[in-house]
């Protein structure tokens, strides 16, 4: 396994079997050209190809009486690749990121019972604090 940054459109486009919905174009290159924004391909060789089986994408978060933290935006591995430690390495590639660039700390937000995610999070050195609760404003 070997993971690489994501640095344009078709490598996006590439692994868009990894993502929610289907990759956008001009989102895509607005994240890719965006300061701050972070995403990183976990790539596996299948006859003789590089093939996108994960990524984990950030956002740095800068405010004024706490500094710059990184933001776990999303984790996905390809389920054939699940267990096999992608999500943790993928998840420390973003950590060490953060700490090169001065980050105080990373976070994520979970599902309630995504105990997948949380066992990549809590294996990549993660831990819950449990005081946490999702508001969100749906504007579509």
């Amino acid at each position: 396994m070997e993971i690489r940054r994501a640095r344009s459109v078709a490598e996006l486009t590439a692994a868009e079997h990894l993502f929610d919905h289907a990759v956008r174009p001009e989102w895509a290159e607005r994240f890719l050209t965006a300061h701050g924004h972070h995403l990183f391909l976990a790539y596996e060789v299948r006859d003789g190809e590089d093939v996108p089986v994960g990524f984990v994408s950030g956002v740095e978060t800068v405010h004024p009486d706490k500094g710059t933290e990184m933001f776990l935006y999303e984790l996905a591995v390809a389920e054939p690749y699940r267990r096999r430690g992608i999500g943790r390495a993928l998840v420390g590639r973003l950590a060490a990121v953060g700490r090169e660039l001065g980050c105080y700390g990373m976070w994520v937000l979970v599902d309630a019972g995504n105990d997948g995610a949380l066992a990549a999070y809590r294996s990549a050195g993660g831990k819950g604090d449990g005081t946490c609760s999702v508001v969100t404003w749906d504007f579509a």
